[in-house]
C-alpha cells in the first residue's frame, strides 16, 4: 500500500515508519520540519518526506487536499487535536477510497465504573485535550458509518512510553527526583494510599496496533481501540518495582493529596492530579480479538527502558540502573 503518516518523526512514528518499511509498504512521511526521528533507521532512506505546516494549511484550507492528492491508499493521523482539523481531512478524503487510521486517546474516558473500562463505556473526557480527542472520534466514527462514508478507524493510546523522552512516574507526574529518590533508597510520598493506576504503552506497541488496523481494514473500519499495555499499573506497584532497578527497596509514605502537593511544585502537583482523577485502566480486548494487536512490553517494561535512557542521556542526575 501507499501510506501517509501524518505527525511521521513522533514518538510513535520512529518504530511505525520501519515497521511499514519492513512490510513493503510505500511511506510517505508528513512532518513540520525535518528533524530526525527518535530513532534511527536504515527504512527513512526509502521514505518520501515531506515539511507541512498543518495549521498553516488547515487555515488555508489546502491541508486536507494537499494529502488527498497523495493518492493514499491509507493515511496514519497522529497529529490531529481539533475536531475542526479532522472535518477537513475527512471531507478532502472521502470519496478516495482511502483507510484511515486516527490516533485517539484513552483520556476520552473519564472517571470508569468497572476497569478495565471497555471502548463505548464511561465516555466523560476531562480537559481541552481528552474533550476533543472525544469529539475527534465521534466525527471518525460517524463518517465511517455513513453509506458513502470513509472507512475509517481510532486507536486510543494511554502513556506513550519509549526511549528519548520523559516518562509518567510512579508519582504519576514527570518529576525527575521520583527516580532519583528510588535509586539512593530515599523515602517517597505517594499520594493517598497509592492505589489509583497508570496505563503506559511502548511506542512500539503502538505503532504495531497502527500497521495492524491498515493491514486489517476490514476489521478495523468503524470502531475504535484501545492500545495500551496489557495490564495497568498501581502507583505503589510502580514504585516498589521501580526502586528494584537499582537494587533497593522502595521507602514509601502516604499523604492526602494536598499534603502530598506540598512536597512537589504545582505544576508536577497538577499533572498527577490529573493522572490519579481518572487513574485509567483500559480493557485491549477489541484490539487483540479484531487486529490480532499483542503488546510486546508490559507497562514496566516500557517504563524501564525509558528511565534506562534517561539515566544516560539525560541531565537530571537519574543514575544508571543497576538490575
Amino acid at each position: 500500500m501507499r501510506i501517509v503518516v501524518i505527525g511521521a518523526t513522533g514518538h510513535v512514528g520512529g518504530y511505525l515508519i520501519p515497521r511499514l518499511v519492513g512490510a513493503g509498504h510505500e511511506v510517505v512521511a508528513i512532518s513540520r520540519g525535518l528533524r530526525e526521528p527518535y530513532r534511527e533507521d536504515p527504512a527513512w532512506t526509502e521514505v518520501e518526506r515531506l515539511v507541512v505546516d498543518r495549521d498553516a494549511e488547515d487555515a488555508a484550507g489546502t491541508f486536507g487536499p494537499r494529502i488527498a492528492a497523495l493518492r493514499p491508499d491509507a493515511v496514519i493521523d497522529m497529529v490531529c487535536f481539533t475536531p475542526e482539523s479532522a472535518a477537513k481531512l475527512l471531507a478532502s478524503l472521502r470519496g478516495t477510497g482511502a483507510f484511515l487510521a486516527m490516533c485517539g486517546t484513552i483520556w476520552t474516558h473519564g472517571t470508569a465504573t468497572a476497569v478495565p473500562v471497555l471502548e463505548h463505556e464511561d465516555r466523560r473526557p476531562w480537559g481541552e485535550y481528552g474533550i476533543g480527542k472525544a469529539a475527534i472520534e465521534d466525527l471518525v466514527l460517524e463518517e465511517a458509518d455513513r453509506p458513502d462514508g470513509l472507512r475509517a478507524t481510532v486507536l486510543h493510546p494511554g502513556h506513550i512510553s519509549g526511549p528519548g523522552w520523559p516518562v509518567i512516574n510512579a508519582a504519576g507526574n514527570l518529576e525527575p527526583a521520583v527516580w532519583r529518590r528510588l535509586a539512593a533508597g530515599e523515602s517517597l510520598t505517594l499520594p493517598n494510599s497509592g492505589l489509583e493506576t497508570l496505563h503506559h504503552v511502548h511506542a512500539d506497541d503502538v505503532a504495531q496496533a497502527f500497521q495492524l488496523a491498515v493491514e486489517r481494514q476490514e476489521d478495523a473500519a468503524g470502531r475504535a481501540f484501545h492500545v495500551v499495555a496489557e495490564r495497568a499499573l498501581t502507583l505503589r506497584g510502580y514504585a516498589e518495582a521501580a526502586a528494584g532497578w537499582w537494587g533497593r527497596e522502595a521507602v514509601l509514605a502516604f499523604a492526602p493529596f494536598d499534603r502530598f502537593a506540598a512536597t512537589t511544585s504545582e505544576e508536577q502537583a497538577a499533572i498527577t492530579l490529573d493522572h490519579i482523577s481518572r487513574s485509567p485502566s483500559a480493557s485491549i480486548a477489541a484490539a487483540r480479538e479484531r487486529l490480532g494487536y499483542a503488546p510486546r512490553y508490559t507497562a514496566l517494561e516500557a517504563a524501564r527502558e525509558a528511565v534506562a535512557w534517561l539515566a544516560v542521556h539525560g541531565d537530571d542526575g537519574i543514575p544508571a540502573l543497576t538490575a
